[in-house]
């Protein structure tokens, strides 16, 4: 019985694997035979390579600024330098983008600023302490809001002053403006 049933499976499959319009298929083969020419359309002329001398490697590249008074620029006023000898507070180790303002409050007629950093904790600033990574000093504390004065080096070797402001927002995340 199993002989039988292997049998008709073979010949089903045979069956299925033979094509019915073979002779179709020869027409096809023989008409697209008798249209090629055998010729190959050459190929056009290649140009002939001539080198070109870059003319303007002396000059300025255009990628970079020009400035008209670079040569001004290198008498650098380093009186804002910050001081690196200074003792570096918890909070200088985070980006200010990165501390939220949480609250401020007001005890023995002096504001302080409570701020979260990013690990969640929360550390009570006062007017004159830093924090953020580019020397930002705390200059005044509002009922919303504090202001801080960073101190950014100004691509010259010298350094700028940049004010910034940490502020309470309506769902607790801090904005800041500069």
């Amino acid at each position: 019985m199993n002989g039988r049933i292997l049998g008709s499976l073979l010949i089903l499959a045979l069956t299925g694997c033979s094509d019915g319009d073979l002779a179709g298929l020869e027409r096809q083969l023989d008409e697209v035979q008798s249209r090629s020419t055998g010729q190959v359309v050459p190929l056009p002329q290649t140009p002939i390579y001539q080198p070109v001398t870059y003319g303007q490697v002396a000059g300025r590249s255009p990628f970079m600024v020009q400035r008209a008074d670079v040569e001004q620029d290198r008498d650098v006023n380093t009186e804002l330098a910050p001081n690196v000898q200074r003792p570096r507070e918890a909070l200088e180790a985070y980006a200010l983008e990165s501390l939220i303002l949480v609250g401020t409050l007001r005890t023995d007629e002096r504001n302080s600023a409570l701020i979260r950093d990013p690990d969640g904790g929360v550390h009570r600033l006062y007017v004159g302490e830093h924090l953020g990574k580019d020397f930002g000093r705390i200059t005044h504390i509002g009922e919303r809001a504090l202001q801080i004065l960073e101190i950014v080096p100004n691509g010259q070797g010298g350094w700028v002053e940049r004010r910034s402001t940490l502020a309470l927002s309506d769902d607790n995340e801090h904005k800041r403006q500069g």
